[in-house]
């Protein structure tokens, strides 16, 4: 579903990814972990096209196409999300508003029809029945006011309502108590499937105990430094980092 080929990007003239080899398919969820600085968030940004994070060598190939130098709004429409690690906030636009222009969005880039009025209020009552969250929340202002545990219930929302086949979760655990943890976990685990992949972005392996990854790479200097089984991030979260940096990415 997903491959990446000696992916080299930098961010304002700096080199943060340094030849990342990644490869995830169709219904795997795949955690990549590794201290701050190490290019983590970077990768997510670049997967989503960010225009200011320049690739400077290798392939991204997404559902058999080559997305390293397709649009953002092209690569959702493909079936590719981003979670953000900090969701911004959009005063004046409700989130149900929000929700149901990205959906016709998508649609439109596909050459389908907009969605029923009725089909979408529908489909969003119940996914946000299955987060618990309230009915006030998409009457409000996209992010504005919400709690970090708010703010990232309501990009599962998102992810829950468009439905794509790649979801790119950047620390979706920061700033999350456990209850919250526990809900957001819940809402991307209904969502696991044969036809959709995960790539879980985070520092700790405590989000790993409730979103199982099948498997875990070590993202250290740039570069994919080591691969395996989920008592990989146990063996993280117990010894660190420091025997997997890789010193030619450095």
């Amino acid at each position: 579903m997903l491959k990446i080929e000696n992916l080299h990007a930098t961010v304002a003239d700096r080199e943060v990814l340094k030849g990342v080899n990644l490869e995830i398919p169709a219904g795997q969820v795949h955690a990549i972990m590794g201290p701050n600085g190490s290019g983590k968030s970077t990768l997510s940004y670049v997967l989503a096209g960010r225009d200011d994070y320049e690739i400077t060598q290798g392939k991204i190939t997404f559902m058999g196409e080559d997305i390293t130098e397709m649009e953002p709004e092209d690569r959702a429409a493909l079936g590719l999300f981003l979670a953000f690690q900090y969701p911004i906030e959009i005063p004046g636009v409700t989130t149900t508003t929000f929700l149901k222009t990205a959906i016709n969005a998508i649609r439109k880039k596909r050459g389908e029809a907009e969605i029923d009025p009725a089909a979408f209020l529908k489909l969003q009552k119940e996914k946000m029945t299955q987060l618990n969250m309230s009915p006030e929340m998409v009457k409000r202002g996209v992010n504005v006011g919400f709690s970090g545990g708010e703010k990232k219930r309501n990009e599962v929302l998102q992810l829950a309502m468009l439905q794509p086949k790649m979801a790119v979760l950047d620390e979706t655990d920061s700033g999350l108590d456990i209850d919250a943890l526990k809900i957001v976990a819940d809402g991307v685990n209904a969502l696991r499937g044969a036809e959709r992949s995960f790539l879980v972005i985070t520092h700790y392996q405590r989000l790993l105990d409730y979103i199982k990854p099948d498997v875990v790479h070590v993202l250290a200097n740039g570069r994919i430094t080591a691969t395996g089984g989920p008592e990989l991030a146990l063996e993280l979260e117990k010894n660190g980092y420091a025997a997997y940096y890789d010193e030619k990415a450095a």
